[in-house]
């Protein structure tokens, strides 16, 4: 299969997963800041310098792109989505002791040791942005394959530890956005499918004042991350945006850096932030990429042999 994808398309992905890094890494640095603080302390943050509250190396990521890299590496063994590898997988990464982990991933990733279940209860709280900052794997796997297929390889990452109907739709509009910019959507086709998504889910609407400050609720992740998307026309103008609007700046900076690393490609990215960027995560983010897209037809495991699935379309293209 990886024969077969256009180079363009090899280069967005590549462009993607070092935007969601870049994102990450960027973003750290004025986490849980408000954006008046930031304002005060850097004017406008746009180098990726590391400190802020984890007191990071420069260009040393967080749980954003640690798990990204996890439930990839979980498809890229298994050659399918199966869901116990995946859960596997973020055990695994919790045990080596994350610089940075999240309550609900924490509390989902308990439950499965405990229970030995691939999906915690359904619940509004679980409406937080911890599964959607890592769908990109699952964005890249499952890239030319039917709806169906896309859905229930999302969720089931996804209920692993957060099971709500908003991280559901969430995560799989941010899935649907890098695919569209995979395929050669530009940043206004985007926005008319973030148009059509907010109208079947109004919660999302971004189209209102100013968001700052966003916390984990995936709602005010996706809405800055909207915002600065539709109102910038470049990766570095986006990401500096998001960033600087405080609250959960790595997450929001992750979302966008996929996005935007897709629309816009690898020629857009900074070099400065190719640079600073932590060489080792350079590598795997650009490998996993390349690795994921020859994934396509997906296979998905749901754990019960009776509900195996596996995807009949390829990519086209």
């Amino acid at each position: 299969m990886a024969s077969s994808v256009h180079q363009s398309v090899r280069e967005k992905a590549r462009a993607s997963y070092l935007g969601l890094a870049i994102g990450d890494a960027l973003g750290a640095t004025v986490e849980f800041m408000t954006a008046n603080e930031i304002q005060v302390e850097y004017k406008v943050h746009k180098d990726i310098i590391g400190g802020g509250w984890l007191k990071l190396k420069p260009g040393r990521v967080t749980d954003d792109t640690e798990m990204s890299l996890a439930l990839g590496a979980a498809l890229l063994k298994t050659q399918s989505v199966d869901v116990v590898a995946i859960a596997e997988s973020f055990s695994d990464w919790m045990r080596s002791k994350p610089v940075d982990i999240g309550n609900t991933v924490r509390r989902g990733i308990v439950y499965y040791r405990n229970h030995g279940e691939t999906s915690v209860p359904k619940s509004t709280f679980n409406s937080g942005n911890g599964a959607c900052m890592r769908t990109l794997p699952v964005a890249l796997a499952t890239l030319g394959c039917d709806d169906e297929t896309i859905t229930t390889a999302s969720r089931l990452q996804v209920h692993i530890t957060h099971y709500s109907d908003l991280s559901d739709a969430g995560t799989e509009h941010v899935i649907n956005l890098i695919q569209l910019a995979l395929n050669g959507y530009d940043i206004n086709q985007l926005k008319i499918s973030t148009q059509a998504f907010v109208a079947e889910y109004p919660e999302f609407n971004y189209d209102k004042r100013r968001v700052t400050n966003p916390g984990a609720y995936i709602v005010e992740t996706l809405q800055a991350v909207f915002q600065s998307l539709y109102t910038t026309d470049s990766f570095e103008s986006c990401l500096i945006d998001v960033v600087n609007r405080g609250g959960d700046a790595d997450t929001t900076g992750a979302i966008a850096g996929m996005i935007a690393g897709a629309c816009y490609g690898f020629g857009d990215i900074p070099e400065r932030w190719l640079k600073q960027l932590d060489y080792t995560t350079l590598c795997l983010c650009s490998a996993q990429a390349d690795d994921l897209l020859s994934l396509a037809p997906v296979k998905i495991a749901t754990g019960i042999a009776d509900e195996e699935q596996a995807s009949d379309k390829r990519f086209q293209g």
